[in-house]
């Protein structure tokens, strides 16, 4: 226990890694401000930057420009009635009238709380779950991917917009696309007809 204790310490207080949580918060709210930028657009631009990091570094960066720009849609969502994430849409029902009536900052003040809040409680309830979720993963056989396909094709009929017969024809063509190219486990070649350019 103390082992572990002493390794998160000497994790939290890396000066270089606090300068890295610094700077992408910094950035991720410039991104997170821009409508039509998100948090995974962020996280997908430092990708290739972070392939050069320690691991620890790298799931810091891309988890805290993930969360900064996911808080940063809201401020354009409660200052421009714009959200800048698609997180940040529902912000605009509440937050904006309020700076309309000039309380601005305590709508910005709430919604920095808020998520404050949401990130803490997430985390512990992740920490919590992971290790159960991994070992019903892990169980997963062809029949329960086979099970959890048919039930995704069957909320398609119920939730998609239009027909029930068009949103399942849809939905099994995507699957059908899905399976061309080279299985992952196995390597057997699938509707490739001997084109290199669909193995992938």
């Amino acid at each position: 226990m103390q082992e572990a204790l002493a390794a998160m310490g000497s994790i939290v207080f890396d000066v270089n890694l606090l300068f890295l949580i610094f700077a992408t918060t910094i950035l991720g709210v410039i991104i997170g401000v821009l409508p039509g930028l998100g948090s995974t657009t962020g996280a997908a631009l430092l990708l290739p930057f972070t392939l050069t990091m320690e691991p620890v570094h790298a799931i810091t960066v891309l988890t805290t420009i993930y969360v900064s720009a996911t808080f940063a849609g809201s401020i354009t969502a409660i200052l421009i009635n714009t959200p800048g994430t698609s997180a940040a849409a529902a912000t605009t029902f509440d937050g904006y009238p309020l700076a309309q009536r000039g309380e601005a900052g305590r709508a910005l003040g709430i919604a920095v709380v808020a998520s404050t809040i949401g990130g803490i409680f997430s985390v512990i309830v992740l920490c919590i779950a992971a290790p159960m979720l991994a070992r019903v993963a892990y169980e997963f056989r062809p029949p329960e991917y086979f099970a959890l396909t048919v039930f995704g094709l069957s909320m398609l009929a119920s939730i998609s917009a239009g027909g029930a017969v068009k949103n399942i024809i849809g939905g099994v063509f995507g699957v059908w696309l899905a399976t061309i190219g080279a299985e992952r486990v196995t390597g057997i070649e699938r509707y490739t007809f001997g084109h290199y350019e669909l193995y992938e």
